[in-house]
């Protein structure tokens, strides 16, 4: 008998914040899904992009019923905007983790080249040890709030984030803020410089694998919502004035009630809509044997 009725999903709330969902899968349309792709192998989804979607369809078989359009509609609501779901321990292998990953963001739309890797995801490690060029690895910091995709002259609709192995890690949580839940967004958005075109440039960090700068206002408007566009580590202001706003911004969201710290089990991810929501990571405490590794996805919507 299926638990879940005539569906092989549930939506349920979020555990730890009241505008997430949380999406469970039943365990029979897992299994279908990965016995029914286990012959693709990984190089083939990224030489061949047309594969992303037989994933994409794979799932949407497996699930069924109505799975597609209702996670899509939640993306797009407003008062939610976002959703995890997870493998649900039917595999432990991180090639099956981006797979379902893959195909969930090709249900959703299409991913965006990642300059980063030089793909259409990423996958990257944080540990004690960090060389890199920006705060994304150094694990013993907050990694402040921000948007996805500021850099890159191309839309960013959505950014998902799935955690494939963790070790020895305390602390960490995903640090969410929902602009609605933000009780200085009128004020910010209201500033003279709300509509200010800054420079966005990461050209001068290797890691990023960008050469130009793009330019763009930190507020738009969208579907008749004010929605932001904020990187504080590739914003570059002109003046003392546009800089002050921008560190006002940053103190306002970092201490802001509405900003909350999400838990991702291994296995899982959190998919957002990039338009109005921010995220970030709070602190590990410090540990030699510290080890999470991460998968980044981010993209557009699909038009039909």
């Amino acid at each position: 008998m299926n638990p879940f009725g005539t569906l092989n999903y549930e939506i349920k709330p979020h555990p730890e914040h009241q505008r997430l969902k949380h999406v469970e899968l039943s365990n029979a349309s897992l299994q279908q899904f990965f016995q029914s792709v286990k012959d693709i192998d990984i190089e083939r989804i990224e030489y061949v992009p047309f594969e992303r979607f037989y994933l994409a369809d794979q799932l949407k078989e497996a699930v069924g019923g109505s799975f597609q359009q209702t996670i899509r509609q939640i993306l797009q609501d407003r008062s939610s905007g976002g959703f995890t779901i997870g493998v649900q321990e039917q595999t432990d292998d991180t090639d099956e983790y981006l797979k379902f990953a893959t195909a969930i963001a090709y249900l959703i739309g299409i991913s965006n080249h990642d300059a980063m890797s030089g793909k259409f995801y990423a996958r990257f490690a944080v540990q004690h040890s960090d060389d890199s060029d920006t705060y994304l690895r150094q694990a013993f910091r907050v990694l402040e709030l921000h948007t996805d995709g500021i850099f890159v002259d191309e839309p960013t609709d959505w950014l998902i984030m799935m955690k494939f192995v963790e070790r020895n890690a305390v602390g960490g949580e995903s640090r969410l803020l929902h602009l609605d839940d933000w009780e200085d967004l009128p004020a910010f958005s209201q500033h003279p410089l709300a509509s200010h075109i800054y420079k966005y440039d990461y050209s001068d960090r290797g890691s990023k694998n960008v050469t130009s700068a793009v330019y763009n206002p930190t507020f738009y408007e969208r579907n008749h919502t004010i929605c932001m566009r904020y990187n504080h580590q590739c914003v570059h202001p002109q003046t003392i004035e546009q800089a002050m706003y921008l560190k006002h911004i940053q103190e306002s969201m970092e201490n802001s009630p509405g900003t909350l710290a999400v838990n991702l089990p291994v296995g899982q991810l959190v998919i957002l809509n990039n338009h109005f929501w921010l995220h970030g990571r709070e602190a590990f405490e410090k540990n030699t044997d510290l080890y999470r590794e991460l998968m980044r996805q981010r993209g557009v919507f699909a038009q039909n």
